[in-house]
């Protein structure tokens, strides 16, 4: 393995990930769904792959992207966390700010 493949490798275990809320809102019906996680750089790929597949947890959502389409919904981040210095605070953290928005957008839970 050369050195450049191994230092690429150590910066990628190295990197710092972004814990958050965000919230899918649909353009078509006004909907609104929220949720919490640890990386939010690559939470909307997984749920956009889901729903592509047609097995995404929440119904509501997935009725929403197969009667109206993907240009429909939009994603945006909430809320951004601090570092925690363990994962159960910031699990914790996470869960309380996204009822938090959940309440305040009136939205379902992705």
């Amino acid at each position: 393995m050369t050195s450049a493949r191994k230092a690429a490798i150590a910066a990628y275990k190295e990197r710092k990930t972004i814990a958050g809320v965000f919230v899918i809102r649909c353009k078509a019906t006004s909907e609104t769904w929220v949720g919490q996680t640890p990386n939010l750089e690559k939470i909307q790929n997984r749920i956009w792959f889901t729903l592509r597949q047609g097995s995404h947890s929440c119904r509501s959502l997935q009725a929403a992207w197969t009667a109206h389409g993907p240009d429909s919904l939009t994603f945006e981040t909430c809320e951004r966390l601090e570092e925690e210095e363990t994962p159960y605070i910031r699990d914790a953290l996470l869960k309380e700010r996204a009822l938090h928005w959940r309440s305040r957008l009136n939205a379902e839970a992705v």
